[in-house]
């Protein structure tokens, strides 16, 4: 069985004592819309959709409760990398909020770290790999055009995110089994330069290292996931990998998709004071009714943005997308939200009473209209 040699204790492996294979998996997270139709969709870009689904091979509860979206495999490409011929593989989910992930899988075989750092922002013989994905997913939402219900009016930026997998257990010098913490402690700062992009390891300090590798989980003796802002490494066997890299891709999702809320959030506030401030005569009626849409559409995506990741069946997956969360600060994007949506409602609140206001003074008016003119007739017909 392929192994990951272990090396000196905070330092870089020797290039020598090092072989580093598995597959770099990016995951793009696209906004395309509201929310997308109900209706299954058969066929995508000429590939069928099926549903996805994960075996999770930890133990868990009976019942698990992870979100299965449709998606689609798109046939290999061909691709000149970093260190050669390399042969890409592309998987497209589609979610229910108006969103798609795309996750491409590249695999790599390379004698030392620093051979890995290149696959951070890939680029092809023919182009970066980002450029190809942007098209793709343009070419998926001009598919999609009749299905998406209230879209973008145009590709947002992605939100990328990568993760190095690499296969095999970790191993000592001598070529004895380790424990993945072990091998992360003789490791952390090779570990530190990968993620953080940096071609020479002893540049970090100890503290950046710490902190860059200082989020990790390990449920067997030899696995190891390691959570970084931008990046995270994954030590599993290859058919272990699937489950966690889907984690991180529905958190990579709700990311993108918290990010667009933010800006749908920003925009309804910015257009309700300038009517406000620079209309005041302007209906109060339409004013209302457009808030009230937007909170009952706020409110119904974030239901739906919440749904997607209900897999707390499986508490390995919960912890890994707990320690995750808290690298993407979702919890601090979902405060700020709340407390945007907490103005939108007070705005509400106040033309609400402020139109009631309204109607009461034009009621107590006519009241007195009423009795001038009753006073009149009276009088007019004492005449």
């Amino acid at each position: 069985m392929q192994g990951i040699q272990i090396g000196r204790t905070g330092a870089a492996p020797a290039s020598t004592a090092v072989a580093l294979k598995g597959e770099v998996v990016y995951l793009y997270a696209f906004d395309l819309a509201y929310e997308m139709g109900r209706e299954p969709i058969r066929e995508l870009l000429g590939q069928p959709v099926a549903q996805f689904s994960v075996d999770a091979s930890k133990r868990n509860p009976r019942h698990s409760f992870l979100h299965k979206p449709q998606m689609v495999r798109l046939p290999p490409q061909e691709r000149i990398g970093p260190h050669g011929p390399v042969r890409v593989q592309r998987v497209v989910k589609l979610l229910p909020v108006g969103a798609i992930s795309i996750a491409v899988h590249v695999p790599f075989q390379v004698p030392d770290w620093e051979g890995l750092v290149a696959y951070h922002d890939l680029q092809f013989s023919n182009g970066s790999l980002n450029d190809e994905v942007r098209n793709l997913a343009q070419e998926i939402r001009d598919e999609l055009g009749a299905r998406l219900i209230r879209p973008a009016r145009a590709l947002a930026d992605e939100e990328a995110y990568t993760v190095f997998c690499l296969e095999g257990a970790p191993q000592s010098a001598d070529g004895s089994m380790v424990s993945a913490e072990k091998w992360l402690q003789a490791n952390r700062r090779a570990v530190a330069s990968l993620l953080t992009q940096e071609t020479d390891a002893g540049r970090l300090s100890a503290q950046e290292a710490h902190e860059s590798t200082g989020r990790y989980l390990s449920y067997y003796g030899d696995d190891l996931v390691v959570i970084d802002w931008d990046a995270a490494l994954l030590i599993d066997e290859p058919q272990e990998f699937e489950e966690t890299l889907y984690i991180l891709e529905l958190a990579n999702l709700q990311l993108a998709e918290l990010e667009a809320y933010d800006r749908l959030l920003d925009e309804a506030l910015e257009r309700s004071y300038r009517d406000l401030g620079e209309n005041p005569l302007r209906s109060r009626t339409q004013t209302l009714r457009d808030l009230r849409e937007i909170r009952i559409d706020l409110a119904r995506f974030s239901d739906e943005l919440s749904n997607i990741t209900k897999f707390f069946g499986d508490w390995h997956l919960a912890r890994i997308y707990e320690t995750i969360a808290v690298r993407f600060h979702l919890p601090d994007w979902r405060r700020t939200l709340e407390d945007k949506l907490k103005t939108l409602d007070d705005l509400y609140q106040i033309l609400k009473h402020d139109q009631n206001n309204r109607w009461m003074v034009i009621l107590e008016a006519t009241i007195v209209l009423l009795f001038i003119i009753d006073l009149v007739i009276l009088a007019l017909g004492m005449k």
